[in-house]
């Protein structure tokens, strides 16, 4: 059974990795992979009804990841109606493409930290239609802002999942975490960076705009008020979550709803043609939900794999192979990029102990760098990379050649500087 489910799992993967090759949707393949794992999984079962309730659990979890990523792109989409994102776009004025990807990725680490990598995706890929034209010139930086965000998230308690799970589980401290792991973190986007700074040239063009009082009814007040409560909603979920300890998504369906009511009472005056292409319904309509299904598929089959055990099993495989922190968790991190990271922290979370590894240990810190930053090495390992596949179209394959080998020198740079400042410091 077990080995079925792996094949079906590997096959569905090699599939959606070449997508345009074979011209099937990546979400049709998403969603058939992860229904057929649980098929096998229920079928070869004798005791359907846990296979059921574990089932349900998984879908549980999952729906928070998809209602944050519906309400964080209805929010976003809505700030782009109101032409919300001229108040940065306006303030960027370079046009040299050096620069450009210098302030692009320093916003998205930093604003992936306040946030999280997935809404600062969504936020970055969107400001970058404002801001470039060319197709290829876009996706090139689209890969940098992954590999930014991801490394913005790995070093702040609500930067991602996995360091959240790490924070609320008492495996880290916020405060620490930020000190140890912000120079690392930097590393890994510093040195992609370089890269290619030196294979920039020239400068960028900006998309042409037409007239935008006859297409955009929005006056200068409602843009700077839609974009100033969509980022404010957006910012406040950490809060939120940190004040009632519900999940995420509770925060982002909140803000959404205010956001909702206040541009429902601005545009109350307004003709029905315009009220309706600034409206929340209208934004619901534009967001990417083959993404979504996508993201659905892919996180249903890694959720079976999670529930056969294959996930632990891996875990226990690796630590009884090799024995050694320094190579056990950066493979957990290479593993990331293939697998969602957050059932292998829940792994290695239920492998070692406190009582072994206690608060801000060695293993709980490079453990909160590698998973964070290790899902840029592919551009389905995050859930950053599938929000912005799902955007902008990127191809698997053009991820692979173009962005995955940078991402891997800026992981592997950020874990020999983690090391190497462990080593001095202590």
């Amino acid at each position: 059974m077990i080995t079925l489910i792996i094949a079906i799992f590997f096959v569905g993967y090699i599939i959606i990795a070449f997508e345009h090759k074979i011209r099937i949707n990546k979400s049709a393949s998403a969603l058939l992979i992860g229904v057929l794992c649980w098929t096998v999984y229920i079928l070869m079962s004798d005791d359907t009804h846990i296979i059921t309730e574990k089932l349900n659990a998984s879908l549980g979890e999952l729906s928070g990841i998809l209602f944050f990523l519906m309400g964080a792109m209805t929010i976003v989409e809505l700030i782009d109606a109101h032409d919300g994102f001229e108040v940065i776009t306006s303030k960027i004025t370079t046009t040299n493409k050096i620069k450009l990807l210098w302030i692009i990725c320093t916003l998205s680490f930093f604003l992936s930290a306040v946030l999280d990598n997935l809404t600062t995706t969504i936020v970055m890929v969107s400001l970058l239609r404002k801001l470039i034209d060319d197709k290829n010139d876009r996706l090139l930086f689209v890969g940098m802002v992954i590999i930014a965000a991801n490394a913005g998230g790995a070093w702040s308690p609500i930067g991602d999942v996995t360091t959240t799970m790490l924070w609320i589980g008492g495996q880290i401290t916020a405060g620490n975490i930020m000190y140890k792991l912000i120079v690392p973190s930097l590393v890994s986007i510093i040195v992609p960076m370089l890269f290619v700074s030196l294979q920039l040239k020239g400068t960028t063009a900006r998309p042409l705009i037409s007239d935008t009082a006859s297409v955009n009814p929005t006056t200068n007040g409602e843009r700077k008020l839609v974009f100033i409560l969509g980022l404010g909603a957006l910012i406040f979920v950490p809060v939120f979550k940190t004040i009632t300890h519900l999940p995420p998504f509770m925060g982002v369906l909140f803000g959404l709803g205010i956001l909702w009511i206040v541009t429902e009472i601005i545009h109350n005056g307004k003709n029905d043609e315009d009220k309706n292409f600034l409206s929340v319904v209208h934004a619901l309509r534009k967001i990417d939900v083959p993404s979504i299904l996508f993201f659905l598929g892919i996180l249903i089959a890694i959720a079976a794999l999670q529930s056969t055990g294959v996930l632990t099993t891996l875990a226990q495989l690796m630590n009884e192979k090799f024995d050694d922190l320094n190579i056990i968790v950066p493979l957990i991190g290479l593993l990331s990029a293939i697998i969602d990271n957050v059932p292998l922290v829940a792994a290695s979370m239920g492998m070692y102990d406190l009582a072994t590894y206690p608060t801000d240990s060695y293993l709980w810190e490079f453990l909160a760098y590698c998973a964070g930053t290790g899902g840029s090495i592919l551009i389905i390992g995050s859930a950053a990379g599938v929000a912005a596949m799902g955007m902008e179209k990127i191809d698997f394959i053009w991820y692979l050649k173009k962005i995955s080998w940078l991402a891997v020198l800026g992981y592997f740079a950020g874990i020999l500087c983690y090391v190497r400042m462990e080593h001095v410091f202590h």
